[in-house]
């Protein structure tokens, strides 16, 4: 257990798979996203719907990413007090830390239970709380598994239901208060107790940090929440329902009904409340029935909670993760209607990073720049490339720091920036940007020249020398040889024609041969493909024939 006095608090993927899985997949997503955390809100704890929402998210991945296993590293972090200091301890739910795994994702369950109801001083506001767990998230010697670095090096997606929306806020906005940009934070029925028009004095006095802002360093942000409260609680107790989050994309849920059990009342708002995050854990387990271990969701909650754009749950929630893939900078409304929310609400657009520019964040009252970021990197050309010629990528960085950053581009053969089989491609010292400004390299040139030919993750590594950040392109590359042979596929045309289509490397100079034994060969064409395919129609053979394509010297 560590010990944490206040004054410190408010200082405020790494795998390992082998080539061979990497070169068995046609290049497209790594789904590396790294760093999930999950919380809970008044009286919670994190047994029950967390354990098993973050004990869905390695099968997720793995429907993602089938070349790879269920691999993906859970922790627990424990935040207690005894009244006047705060402490931390961690644990590991699964065998391998995240360097020796396959997937190099890693899950945390964000236990605060004991100070997150009762009588004080165990009824903690969520901006003290805060202030602890984002310490934790940045500093190297957390957790000895990361052979000292920090949480915060890795794409933080942070989810928090009820006053846990309220913490991972208030987190975001400190992390930013240090230069760290948070890539997604969800808020699920987010209530904080006493903030934000809701009155819950007659059951605490404490007053959480608001949660109806998205700040400057959230890349994206996305809200489902509920309002379909009654009245006739006992008194005492909280009557909980949900609110908007400005900045984020809103996704109103007006049908619950079903999951949860009511409590008090045949019909209350603590069935709709719980009812969202078990909607949520809908979008990561997509079977039906499905269960969090607290309630269940057959086909019924399938059809009546989602909207038919979301296709019961598939294309909504945790899709719009780095893991899920989402477009999270779409147009597109899901309830239909363009006065509707859109995904791309949710998206920063304070700068352009790819979805326009909207005042649709709130400014972060100071920002020390500590932390150097890599807000966004995309390989923005083709993915499959001959050896010798470039990759062409975008990235978007934010520094704020006093002095210039290095920024560095591998080569990886996975997804683990911390072992040995990555390559340097390129390094830069980049000037710092400010607070208030983010750079952008729209045509970042990668070489492949002296790169075995393969399949390969790129990702970027951005450090002040103190604080290093790290970010994976969204795609996979393949680097093929110039002197890889084309590929024939063939086709009969019609009763005396067939179509031989020579498929290989614009620019490559071939020779098309024609053989009836297999030993003696004669050449029907010279060619030099223009694109990626040219087609050599010719009539049927009156015996057996076999055709082969020869780079020309």
């Amino acid at each position: 257990m560590r010990k944490l006095s206040l004054h410190l608090a408010r200082e405020s993927c790494r795998f390992s798979a082998l080539l061979f899985l990497l070169s068995a997949l046609i290049p497209c997503s790594t789904k590396a996203a790294g760093v999930t955390i999950i919380t809970h809100g008044y009286n919670g704890d994190v047994t029950g719907w967390i354990t098993a929402m973050a004990d869905e998210i390695p099968a997720y991945f793995h429907s993602r990413y089938p070349g790879l296993s269920t691999n993906i590293t859970i922790y627990t972090i424990i935040l207690t007090t005894d009244g006047s200091n705060y402490y931390y301890q961690w644990e590991r739910d699964t065998n391998s830390p995240p360097l020796t795994t396959d997937t190099g994702e890693i899950v945390v369950k964000l236990d605060w239970s004991q100070m997150a109801g009762g009588t004080a001083p165990y009824n903690i506001s969520t901006t003290n709380v805060a202030q602890v767990a984002s310490y934790v998230l940045s500093q190297t010697n957390a957790i000895s598994d990361l052979n000292g670095h920090a949480l915060a090096e890795f794409p933080l997606h942070l989810i928090g239901h009820s006053r846990g929306g309220s913490l991972i806020s208030e987190m975001s906005r400190l992390l930013g208060t240090n230069g760290i940009w948070v890539d997604h934070l969800t808020t699920l029925d987010p209530h904080p107790l006493n903030n934000d028009g809701f009155n819950d004095t007659a059951a605490t006095s404490v007053v959480d940090a608001s949660a109806s802002n998205t700040y400057a360093n959230v890349l994206f942000a996305d809200n489902y929440w509920e309002n379909l409260g009654s009245t006739g609680f006992p008194t005492g107790e909280l009557d909980p329902n949900g609110e908007p989050v400005a900045g984020a994309y809103q996704r109103q849920l007006t049908q619950l009904s079903g999951g949860y059990p009511p409590v008090f009342l045949s019909s209350d708002p603590y069935e709709y409340h719980s009812n969202v995050h078990l909607w949520y854990h809908g979008t990561i387990n997509t079977n039906t029935p499905c269960s969090d271990t607290e309630a269940s969701m057959t086909g019924t909650e399938r059809t009546n909670w989602y909207v038919p754009y979301e296709v019961q749950g598939v294309i909504a929630g945790f899709y719009y993760s780095l893991i899920g893939g989402g477009d999270r900078t779409s147009m597109d409304h899901p309830l239909g209607l363009p006065s509707d929310p859109a995904i791309r609400d949710g998206y920063n657009q304070l700068w352009n990073l790819g979805a326009g520019t909207n005042a649709n964040r709130t400014a972060l009252s100071i920002n020390n720049g500590t932390w150097p970021n890599i807000i966004k990197f995309d390989v923005t050309g083709t993915n499959v490339v001959t050896a010798g010629n470039l990759i062409a990528t975008a990235l978007y960085y934010q520094y704020a720091g006093n002095s210039n950053a290095t920024l560095s581009i591998y080569f990886d053969q996975d997804l683990n920036p911390y072992n040995t089989n990555s390559t340097l491609i390129l390094q830069n010292q980049v000037a710092s940007t400010g607070a208030g400004s983010v750079d952008y390299y729209s045509n970042l040139g990668l070489t492949t020249t002296n790169v075995p030919p393969g399949t390969y993750a790129i990702y970027g590594k951005i450090t002040d020398g103190t604080h290093t950040r790290y970010l994976y392109t969204p795609q996979l590359v393949e680097i093929v040889s110039s002197r890889q042979p084309p590929v024939l596929d063939i086709t009969k045309l019609n009763a005396t024609q067939f179509r031989i289509g020579v498929n290989g490397l614009s620019g490559q100079a071939f020779v098309l041969q024609s053989s009836s034994d297999l030993l003696n060969w004669q050449s029907l064409v010279t060619n030099t493909l223009s694109s990626s395919r040219w087609t050599y129609t010719n009539s049927l053979p009156a015996s057996q024939q076999f055709y082969r394509a020869l780079l020309s010297p």
